[in-house]
Order: C-alpha cells, then sequence, then structure tokens
C-alpha cells in the first residue's frame, strides 16, 4: 500500500496544466470560456489555448491567477487607470478543463465570472480551453440518460452518505431490462461530482450510444472518503473505510434500487489518480466483486497482482502523455505477456487533468461489459 502511495504521490508532482511552448504572438480572437457564469465576458480563450483574465479590484495593490507559468507563480495582471486588473498566460495551456483561483493581496478568491467546481479540496474556479476533439463530450441532440442524486445508508459511517447515478437513455422506458455497472471514482480533493461537472460523463455515454459504440451500463458516483486526508498526510490513508462503504453498503443498495445485472461479470471498477489507486486497492482485495478494472491515470498493475483473479475480463490503463506512458504502455506488455485481456490508452498532449480522464473513458467504455 506504501509503495501504491507514493506512486500517486509522484504522479501528481510531475502534473502541469501548463503547455510549455515557445512564446508565440497572440491571436486576438478570445471569446469567453464555456465555464463562465452567465452574462460574464471574462475569463477568456483564444483559439492557441491562451486564457485572458479580467478582475475589477480597484483598491488591490497585487492581483495574480493561478494559471498561466506551470507551477512557476501563476499570471500576474496588470491594474489600468480604472481599477481593473487584466492579463494574458504567457503560454498556451493543455486542451480541456482546469482548476484555478485568484490571489488578491494574498488572499485567495474565485474569479466572479467563472462557475466553480470542487477540486483542490475546494470549490475552485474553472476554465474550459477549446480540444479539437470535444464533440465526443458535446451537448448533442440525441437521447440523452440521467444523473441523479441518491441517498443511501451506510452503518459504518453511521450516517447517509451520497451518490450520483447514471441510468442511459432507455433506461425509464424498458422497465424489464437490466444493465451492467460501472463504479467510477474521483481524485483527490475533488468528489462524487466531478465525473458529471468536469467529467461529462453522462454526455461521453450519451454520445457514444447514440453512434452505437457502447453499450448502455449505469455509472455509479461516490464520495471516495479522500478528502478527510490532508495533503502530506497520504501515507496514513487506509482503503479499508471506503471499500466497506463501497463493496458492503453502496453496492447492495445499488442493487437493490436499480436494475442492474448484479454479478461480478457484469460490474467494473474504474478511478482517476487516487481514485486509481482506490480501484487498485479493492480490486486486488476484493476480486470475487468486479471483472473489469480502470486506471486512469493511477498507477499499473502487475502480473503478479492479478495471478488470482481468474474471472478477470478486461484491465484498462490509462494517462496523458506529459505523465508517465512508458510505465503504462510496460504495465500492459506485461499483462498481454501474460494472456490478460489489457488495453493502453495514452492521451496525447495532455497531463495529470480532465481531458486526460475525459478521453480515457470514452476509450474504456466500448471495451466495457462485451
Amino acid at each position: 500500500m506504501k509503495h501504491q502511495i507514493l506512486v500517486f504521490v509522484a504522479i501528481l508532482l510531475c502534473y502541469s496544466g501548463f503547455s510549455q511552448k515557445p512564446q508565440q504572438e497572440i491571436k486576438e480572437d478570445f471569446k469567453p470560456s464555456s465555464k463562465n457564469q452567465p452574462g460574464q465576458e471574462y475569463p477568456q480563450v483564444n483559439s492557441q489555448g491562451y486564457a485572458r483574465f479580467r478582475i475589477v479590484a480597484p483598491a488591490a495593490d497585487s492581483v495574480r491567477v493561478s494559471l498561466g507559468l506551470g507551477g512557476q507563480g501563476g499570471t500576474k495582471l496588470e491594474k489600468n487607470e480604472e481599477g481593473v486588473w487584466m492579463g494574458t498566460t504567457a503560454g498556451p495551456m493543455d486542451e480541456g478543463f482546469h482548476y484555478y483561483h485568484v490571489n488578491v493581496d494574498g488572499g485567495t478568491f474565485n474569479d466572479p465570472g467563472a462557475k466553480n467546481y470542487y477540486g483542490s479540496v475546494r470549490w475552485e474556479s474553472g476554465i474550459e480551453i477549446p480540444a479539437s476533439d470535444q464533440e465526443f463530450y458535446a451537448l448533442k441532440n440525441v437521447p440523452h440518460g440521467r444523473v441523479q442524486q441518491i441517498l443511501f445508508p451506510s452503518p459504518s459511517t453511521n450516517t447517509s452518505r451520497r451518490a450520483f447515478v447514471y441510468t442511459p437513455p432507455g433506461y425509464h422506458e424498458h422497465p424489464d431490462k437490466k444493465y451492467p455497472v460501472l463504479y467510477l471514482q474521483h481524485g483527490w480533493g475533488e468528489d462524487e461530482t466531478a465525473w458529471s461537472n468536469q467529467g461529462h460523463a453522462n454526455l461521453i455515454m450519451d454520445n457514444l450510444i447514440a453512434e452505437g459504440k457502447t453499450a448502455p451500463f449505469l455509472i455509479v458516483m461516490t464520495y471516495g472518503m479522500t478528502n478527510e486526508i490532508k495533503w502530506g498526510g497520504l501515507k496514513d490513508f487506509d482503503i479499508k473505510y471506503f471499500q466497506t462503504v463501497l463493496v458492503d453498503e453502496l453496492i447492495p443498495y445499488v442493487d437493490q434500487n436499480f436494475r442492474t445485472i448484479a454479478d461480478e461479470e457484469h460490474r467494473a471498477m474504474a478511478g482517476l489518480s487516487m481514485g486509481g489507486m482506490e480501484t487498485k486497492m479493492i480490486t486486488l482485495n476484493k476480486p470475487e466483486v468486479f471483472s473489469h478494472y480502470a486506471l486512469l491515470s493511477g498507477g499499473t498493475y502487475s502480473p503478479e497482482d492479478l495471478q488470482n483473479h481468474k474471472d478477470l475480463k478486461l484491465v484498462f490503463i490509462s494517462c496523458g502523455s506529459k505523465e508517465r506512458p512508458e510505465a503504462v504502455k510496460k504495465s500492459v506488455e506485461d499483462l498481454k505477456a501474460a494472456g490478460f485481456n489489457a488495453v493502453s490508452y495514452i492521451s496525447e498532449g495532455t497531463a495529470h487533468e480532465f481531458q486526460t480522464w475525459r478521453r480515457s473513458l470514452h476509450e474504456l467504455a466500448p471495451l466495457l461489459f462485451n
């Protein structure tokens, strides 16, 4: 377990949402980010991946945005004569979604122009850099599934806990049909809203189903009990508490209250980043529960890990090309050589960020439950 935690920390430290490219002439084709609050013109993004920010703070002495310099301090804004602070990132950012916040005179605040998303153990501002492949998670005129909140009893934590369940198009129209289930986990500092809000998991599924590229299945997303672990305290992480919630409480509740095919063959678990670490730990501890495993920027399996997993149907391992792709490819090569149905996926041009994980889910879904 300690080795897996150290690997997870190393992955986090390798993160960079900023695309380190040489300085180029900035095109003035900026448009409001799709993640802006209604009616807000800023922040803006251009066709090259640059972001521009505007903060009204006439009494401030210093305003900085946390995005823009690849971990070197963000983007410093400059104040004009009207007391409005403006600034553009020094270079383009990776495609897709990014968290950020605004630092005003040493205090941390959210951008009043942007919507908020739970990440980094707080509600952060979000910005979307338009991606070349954004059509696969776009809102389209296709049949849509539903994402509903459930509250399930959790005796082990002495409360009711929350989860979100995606039911595919047709679920409510065909009451005799039963479905497989994917249990899909968020990353460290996020919660059960992440895969729907930041990841667009429901839209990815709707579009794949409409195109006939995947069989319909349920997706269950719950809080991984990770935020109670403070940064620097990951060595003390113990999977048994979340494992109890997931395996002994949530899965029986879902099987009882939704039309599932309630067996190992039709049950999968996947997670991004720390959710991948949780996935690996639980699937190794409970090989009789799931038959499809997926680690999205969340470590790897070895053949030795899986030697007693006789009913395993699929192992899927992915990451961004700016992470540790060699380790992912090597793991899958070794698993294939040992006779496992293993698949690797590398998201080109992305790092430890949601575009990697959106793409990973898009690649994973058609492989499940075949």
